[in-house]
């Protein structure tokens, strides 16, 4: 009995490793995605393509998040967030957390095995934007543009795998996704801005200062803007824009509740986000259903 409660409670650690518990991750890395996945497929892509996404979503964000503790196992103990992390508190090994990361990522990389040339070619680019998102914030005060580079790095790969090809009109919404995550990340950053000023660690939340939300502000709009661009490129109709619109009040409401720059109201604008990938596939969806039927009824 004591063998299995020992399993149990090791498995649990690696799930927490993993992130398991926080699927928040999972959901923000799979949103543009989907929105690649559906513009390139106009319409539903096929059933192949959707489950080896959604599974190599969900694996790479978590070998994301074992690599991201790995990179941090001797800065983790001085934030409060992420003191009890597995690797600080030593209940998982970084050698055992390195044999994880490997097995998750080659399981991944499995999966693309099963798409096409042009995709198996674009995901060692995936993998090292992975790996290296880490150690950035010791170097640069923009590790969220890596991160950014790395989430958003799903929507070629989803086009070459759905069409073989990858036409120049997918890279606004390239870049609306490094936008977006820029966005949610620097939330993100400023819940932990005073602990990582202490440990030296950089990010944006830092560099931005008293200009952060000011700045995010600008970013908020960019992204808006590279979306409407992607829309103009995709011919896309009226839903996909209402879904542009819900997007901009999201924005509105993520400004108006971190004005006093609490940390526990960044942390909500931080998740708020789900909503926001949310928004802009439904647009998408709805468009793929009923952009053509609508349109022909406008003049």
């Amino acid at each position: 009995m004591a063998s299995m409660r020992d399993t149990t409670s090791r498995l649990n650690d690696f799930l927490q490793l993993m992130r398991f518990d926080k699927p928040i991750g999972t959901l923000l890395l799979l949103w543009p995605t989907l929105w690649a996945l559906w513009l390139a497929a106009d319409g539903l892509p096929s059933f192949k393509n959707l489950f080896i996404f959604v599974a190599g979503v969900t694996l790479m964000r978590s070998a994301g998040c074992v690599i991201n503790d790995f990179a941090d196992r001797n800065l983790d103990g001085h934030v409060e967030r992420t003191k009890s992390r597995p690797l600080v508190t030593g209940r998982v090994s970084p050698a055992e957390a390195l044999t994880l990361f490997a097995g998750l990522c080659l399981i991944a990389f499995g999966l693309v095995l099963y798409t096409n040339r042009p995709t198996i070619l674009l995901a060692p680019v995936g993998l090292l934007l992975a790996a290296s998102y880490p150690f950035m914030k010791r170097y640069t005060h923009f590790p969220q543009l890596v991160l950014g580079a790395a989430f958003a790095w799903g929507i070629p790969m989803a086009f070459t795998a759905e069409t073989e090809t990858l036409p120049g009109t997918v890279w606004p919404l390239f870049i609306a996704a490094i936008l977006w995550t820029i966005i949610y990340d620097t939330y993100y950053a400023m819940v932990d801005r005073e602990d990582d000023l202490k440990i030296g660690v950089k990010s944006t939340a830092i560099l931005f200062g008293d200009m952060d939300l000011t700045l995010i502000s600008w970013l908020q709009g960019m992204m808006l803007l590279a979306l409407a661009l992607t829309g103009a490129n995709f011919d896309l109709g009226v839903l996909y824009y209402a879904g542009l619109l819900v997007v901009g009040l999201l924005f509105i409401y993520q400004q108006r509740i971190t004005r006093d720059r609490d940390r526990d109201a960044c942390f909500h604008a931080f998740l708020h986000n789900r909503w926001v990938g949310m928004a802009v596939f439904m647009g998408l969806f709805a468009d793929s259903l009923f952009g053509d039927y609508l349109g022909s009824l406008l003049p």
